[in-house]
């Protein structure tokens, strides 16, 4: 009963609900070969092959059937043969419907069996074309249903089992099972098709999250190792000499301090590349730079010999947590460009809440001197251009008048936004 329930309301929901929906067939696509082949200018035009060809073959059959029956009776079979086949092209279900109830109408009225020659080539091309434009397993249903409608006109008429119903069983069974088995070879090799596509492209993630692992490990290696070195030497200097004065003591231990700093950031950096849960390294206990914490970092970069200035306009509010940690990366690698390509120079740091989001503008003044070359520089700008651009914001950065330099950015923020 379960089976016999299920198999039931299968056929409700392929030949009940919604049969007359509205599921016009589309034209031919770019890819088809028949348009790929077609002469130049004749393109658009093979893109309607196929409701030509229906169109011209349902015309063919009520031509045949009105030269058969020359009159008013043949013309009405002619449009019965011919409307089916023609709704095929935009409601495949509802067109099969129609012609049930043609051959049912034809058999009322004009006798003989269910089927007249024009009906039964009609029914048998509707039928391959609703397995075309459907799914395989509908061919079934409507082979089941058509062979019951022929048995009970068949009886119900008095006529009795016939050959053309016979015929007519055989020839669509086999029609209807081969199309079927076409159709869902080529469904099975497009979803096959559409896995291995998927399968490829999460093949080349994980390619490149894996060198992207192993770049941050060799890297936090090679950072890491220099920066101990860096810190150690910075703790011990100041033993090594007799009566240090105040100001290189405080001068060491800052280097140590900003050293340390570095390792415990770039070793948190790396656990989030690393961790297949990178929310898991945004704990209280490892919080991520804001705007609230650019004091200590201008308080660092003073105390490595830049003079720099903050100014501060608009009404101060919490913004969302990217905004914020981007807008302090920002000021922070355009800080140490300062500090890297304009020795002996000043900074100015603007910070303007405005109504749309926020603006930023760091600008330094001519450097006194010839800035030491850098090795490996040059990636700074490109990374601060990197975060605005995923913000959706608008930056600039270019030398000023007086042979300073400026960087201008402008982050967008949501009405409302807010940090989290």
């Amino acid at each position: 009963m379960r089976l016999l329930e299920s198999a039931t309301d299968e056929i409700r929901k392929d030949l009940f609900t919604d049969a007359f929906a509205f599921r016009p067939l589309p034209p031919l696509g770019d890819g088809s070969a028949l348009v790929r082949m077609a002469p130049l200018g004749l393109g658009r035009y093979t893109r309607w092959l196929p409701h030509t060809l229906v169109t011209a073959f349902a015309g063919l059959v009520a031509l045949g059937t009105l030269t058969e029956r020359p009159s008013m009776s043949g013309l009405v079979l002619a449009l019965f043969v011919a409307v089916p086949l023609v709704t095929t092209l935009l409601r495949p279900v509802g067109a099969w419907w129609l012609s049930i109830g043609a051959a049912f109408v034809t058999a009322v009225t004009i006798g003989g069996g269910p089927w007249t020659p024009g009906g039964y080539i009609s029914h048998v091309a509707v039928m391959v074309l609703v397995t075309i434009r459907t799914r395989p397993r509908l061919a079934a249903e409507m082979w089941l249903i058509t062979m019951a409608f022929q048995v009970f006109v068949s009886f119900a008429g008095s006529y009795g089992i016939r050959s053309d119903v016979f015929e007519m069983s055989v020839l669509s069974g086999v029609l209807l099972f081969a199309v079927a088995a076409v159709r869902a070879m080529r469904e099975s090799k497009r979803e096959v098709a559409q896995q291995v596509a998927v399968t490829q492209v999460e093949r080349s993630r994980r390619t490149v999250l894996e060198e992207r692992t192993t770049i941050a490990r060799e890297l936090h290696d090679v950072v890491a190792h220099h920066m101990s070195v860096v810190a150690i030497q910075a703790e011990a200097a100041p033993y090594r000499v007799q009566d240090t004065p105040p100001e290189l003591a405080a001068a060491f231990a800052t280097i140590r301090e900003n050293a340390v700093a570095a390792l415990t950031e770039l070793r948190r950096v790396l656990g989030v590349v690393r961790s297949e849960n990178p929310d898991a390294f945004a704990a209280p206990e490892a919080p991520q730079p804001t705007l609230a914490d650019l004091d200590g970092l201008l308080d660092n970069v003073r105390s490595a010999g830049l003079p720099v200035d903050r100014v501060t306009t608009g009404s101060v509010r919490p913004l969302p947590q990217g905004v914020e940690l981007s807008a302090y990366r920002i000021v922070q690698e355009a800080l140490s460009n300062v500090l890297r390509h304009a020795p002996g120079a000043t900074a100015r740091i603007e910070v303007s809440y405005v109504l749309g989001g926020l603006g930023l503008r760091i600008v330094n003044g001519r450097p006194d001197r010839l800035a030491k070359p850098s090795p490996g520089a040059g990636h700074g700008v490109l990374g601060m251009r990197e975060r605005v651009t995923m913000l959706g914001g608008e930056m600039t950065a270019e030398p000023t008048h007086d042979g300073g330099f400026e960087v201008v950015a402008f982050l967008p923020v949501a009405p409302g936004g807010a940090a989290v």
